[in-house]
């Protein structure tokens, strides 16, 4: 066995070395693309999970953490799907690439939200338009019919009136809903919108011993005077709902006005039941009443915001709403 040489020794601890240093460099080059890969993954908006060949969990994102046992309910499957969890919906998604398989969870909740809505809306102006004929013509025969009946006969035509008049406000409510709400401006007084909340008042049905105070002060608003009346006659006819829901006998649903340089402002108070869940408030269709159809808050918004203004829940010991309007 010839021995090695000195030279030869140096050259092979040479080569030992540049092996040494190219593995160093391949597995920081590996841990860089794995940290990289992890980044990436970390960064997509959807839930993603990357399974080992026997079903394990490879690499997942914090999406994936926190969606739980979702993964159980998932399936291999070559086309795309929806699952329902936890009362939201997911697009499910998934491919394979050698020993890896691939699962991709997208929310698609509030899309699937605004479809509903749409829906329900095109559905509802349908019937808007089918029920209105007959309800002009059932409230044209009442008007005639209350001028003819005997005296003691009167309050059943009245109520058939108030009956009719609720109608017609749901079906002007879900028509502007599905057109949108569009304000055509013009000078107009406050009393006149008062008069149209007195009317509304009147025309609604309640038990309860309920006290109205509204602002006597006149002034000028520049706005839509059939969107303020629907506006404000949403606000108040909803406070009478939660004074009936309530276990007084007894309410007061108050407007207070005040302005600054820039908007007309309005507190609407009420001593009616507690707001329940303030997250669906505004949510078209969505309505924690009997009589609700889940559309006045949601107008009321949009009718404020066609005005430069908005509508908020007051954070206040006293329950109510701030309404402003944009003066010009």
């Amino acid at each position: 066995m010839s021995s090695i040489t000195p030279d030869e020794l140096n050259l092979l601890i040479a080569q030992t070395y540049k092996v040494e240093n190219e593995f160093t460099q391949l597995k920081e080059s590996y841990t860089n693309l794995q940290n990289t890969i992890e980044k990436v993954v970390e960064f997509l908006p959807n839930a993603i999970w990357i399974l080992d060949e026997d079903g394990g969990i490879f690499l997942q994102n914090s999406h994936a953490k926190s969606l739980g046992k979702l993964l159980e309910l998932l399936e291999s499957k070559n086309d795309d799907y929806e699952v329902s969890y936890k009362k939201r919906f997911y697009l499910i998604k998934s491919s394979s690439y050698q020993d890896k398989y691939m699962l991709s969870a997208t929310d698609i909740t509030e899309q699937k939200r605004k479809e509903n809505l749409a829906t329900m809306g095109q559905m509802a102006a349908h019937l808007s338009h089918e029920i209105r004929n007959p309800i002009g013509s059932i409230s044209l025969l009442s008007s005639t019919l209350k001028k003819r009946v005997l005296p003691q006969n009167i309050p059943i035509v009245e109520e058939i009136q108030k009956a009719v008049y609720r109608i017609d406000r749901i079906i002007k409510a879900t028509l502007m809903f599905s057109k949108g709400v569009e304000a055509k401006k013009s000078s107009i007084m406050w009393s006149e919108i008062k008069d149209s909340i007195d009317m509304a008042v009147d025309y609604y049905t309640y038990s309860k011993d309920i006290t109205f105070l509204f602002p006597e002060k006149n002034f000028t608003i520049y706005a839509d005077k059939d969107l303020l009346e629907m506006l404000f006659s949403n606000f108040v006819i909803n406070a009478i709902d939660a004074i009936e829901l309530d276990e007084t006998e007894s309410g007061t649903i108050e407007i207070i006005y005040k302005e600054d340089a820039k908007y007309h402002k309005f507190c609407i108070y009420d001593t009616g039941m507690a707001i329940e869940d303030k997250k669906i408030l505004f949510e078209a269709f969505i309505s924690t009443k009997i009589k609700g159809n889940g559309l006045g808050l949601v107008l009321s918004r949009q009718i404020a915001q066609a005005h430069g203004g908005s509508v908020e829940l007051m954070n206040s010991k006293r329950k109510g709403f701030e309404v402003k309007l944009l003066k010009f």
